[in-house]
């Protein structure tokens, strides 16, 4: 599914379930809420820290999708095409890293 087709499904949700979109510094809050989260499952599961009791039902894989679903909302609040944004700066970063990680012999 295109990132474009994403932004509408969230805004016919939003329409749907949500009444209306949260103003922006709300949901730049919940983003970083939602990231932080990640980083602890990420710490817990790759890094050096354990899971506690409270953290055992909760999954990468949904934290990351709410990740997605607040990015999505901040973009079609804001009036940002993800999908056009997102290609250019693909394009970009292949031009710009290219080279550069191909002759990183960290990498190699």
């Amino acid at each position: 599914m295109e990132i474009k087709n994403l932004q509408i499904k969230v805004d016919n949700w939003i329409k749907k379930h949500g009444v209306r979109y949260f103003n922006e510094l709300t949901n730049m809050a919940q983003l970083t809420e939602e990231v932080g989260e990640v980083a602890r499952i990420i710490a817990r599961k790759y890094g050096e820290q354990s899971f506690k009791k409270s953290d055992e039902k909760i999954s990468l894989d949904d934290e990351l999708s709410d990740v997605l679903f607040v990015l999505l909302c901040l973009a079609n609040q804001t009036g940002v095409d993800l999908q056009k944004s997102f290609d250019k700066r693909l394009e970009q970063k292949a031009k710009r890293d290219h080279d550069r990680h191909h002759s990183n012999s960290k990498l190699g």
